[in-house]
């Protein structure tokens, strides 16, 4: 894929190098001469705009892009990323990273965002994750259907221990996605059995997040 990002912090740098590894084709654009390094990211295509403005973005040729990360450390600058990407190059997958967590509400598709990164909000759903066994916690917001992906691990005295993944009685608008056991990941098939301290993670809307938890607790009692 090629895949352009915006900001080249930190951030930006982390995330191109791990894409790159990937074999993915790689754009950082970046204002700052400050942040300019071509060198530290020599796999990657660099170039020096201000990605809010719309002839930086045709010249980057943004329209042939997969993928656009709008991942500079100032909230109204991914805001204005993600809208012309989505809007003026009609790009198909638009990842925007939120600095601010009061900001969240405005990093939905109306600004053109499909998936909106909140590190604080990763960060509680890490602590939440590791300290509810048996909770849902809701790891990232898919804005694009307002749907998240969420996670629950099952507890030792899980009722589904033991279970086939199709014994699962998931509402419409719920698909789970992995599994998690043991370092392995696995991609969920009908006759997968169930296993207490599995880590299964959801992707649903907002409004069956309580159906799912009564299908992992309730089940089999």
């Amino acid at each position: 894929m090629r895949i352009a990002i915006a900001g080249a912090g930190a951030v930006g740098q982390s995330i191109a190098r791990e894409l790159l590894e990937g074999e993915h084709e790689v754009l950082l654009i970046e204002r700052s001469t400050g942040n300019y390094h071509p060198r530290r990211i020599p796999g990657a295509e660099w170039m020096l705009a201000d990605a809010c403005e719309l002839a930086s973005l045709e010249e980057a040729g943004l329209q042939s892009c997969d993928v656009v990360i709008a991942a500079t450390g100032d909230d109204k600058v991914n805001l204005v990323v993600s809208l012309l990407s989505k809007t003026e190059f009609a790009v198909r997958r638009v990842v925007a990273r939120v600095n601010d967590p009061r900001n969240e509400w405005l990093f939905t598709d109306a600004w053109g965002v499909d998936v909106a990164v909140s590190t604080p909000r990763m960060l509680a759903a890490m602590v939440e994750e590791a300290v509810n066994v048996g909770d849902l916690v809701r790891l990232m917001t898919l804005r694009q259907g307002q749907a998240n992906l969420v996670e629950v691990t099952l507890p030792e005295s899980t009722p589904l221990a033991g279970r086939r993944v199709r014994d699962l009685k998931l509402p419409v608008d719920a698909a789970l996605v992995s599994i998690l056991r043991g370092g392995r990941v696995i991609v969920p098939q009908a006759d997968d059995p169930l296993e207490a301290g599995d880590e299964m993670l959801f992707v649903a809307t907002s409004n069956v997040e309580n159906e799912i938890r009564a299908v992992i607790h309730d089940h089999g009692e």
